[in-house]
């Protein structure tokens, strides 16, 4: 009799464990379409995100939380606040943000910001469940395009510097050409006191 109630306590036990193993909270990273899906035994969401800027990489693949921060500064960045952070490979991390402007295209150094409300809704719920988080897909090419065709305009619509003879002659140009016009004219007093 012992041994079945031992048993049934072990198979309730690895139930239970397997089924919260389930529970976890799937995160899903689009970096092309800048776009964070979290499925979760509370409900499911989509959140614009920010990725890694040109010069920078999101790393793509399959993580766990390594570590959750209610409030971290990144040492990397100018103590730069890091509000609900969750850490998944090194120094990598999806966390909060207030540069709101920019969630939807590309503007991180490599980490993956999100509001700082979804960062708090997304950090409770990884806090009760654990997570696994997935980021695929690839930085798009358009706001890399978007980025080189404003540096091209804003060349062509730069104010073009030239020297003040091109307009004619400046104010302290004038100047000197009426003092070398007058000791022209009487060699032997200087206009410039000597």
């Amino acid at each position: 009799m012992r041994c079945f109630k031992a048993l049934g306590l072990v198979l309730v036990a690895l139930f239970a464990s397997i089924g919260a193993a389930q529970a976890t909270v799937q995160i899903h990273i689009d970096l092309s379409t800048q776009r964070m899906q979290v499925e979760s035994s509370k409900g499911s969401h989509s959140w614009p995100v920010s990725t890694a800027r040109a010069g920078y990489v999101t790393p793509r693949g399959v993580y766990s939380p390594t570590s959750l921060q209610k409030m971290h500064y990144s040492r990397k960045y100018h103590n730069s606040p890091m509000p609900h952070s969750i850490f998944f490979n090194g120094g990598y991390a999806i966390h909060g943000t207030n540069a709101t402007g920019a969630l939807g295209r590309p503007a991180s150094h490599g980490c993956v910001r999100i509001s700082p409300a979804n960062a708090a809704t997304l950090y409770k719920l990884v806090q009760e469940e654990g997570a696994q988080i997935s980021i695929t897909g690839s930085s798009p090419t358009r706001y890399a395009a978007h980025k080189t065709h404003r540096a091209q305009v804003a060349k062509l619509h730069r104010p073009h510097r030239s020297h003040a003879l091109a307009y004619g002659p400046s104010q302290r140009y004038r100047s000197i050409t009426s003092s070398v016009k007058s000791w022209q004219s009487a060699p032997m007093t200087s206009p410039f006191g000597y």
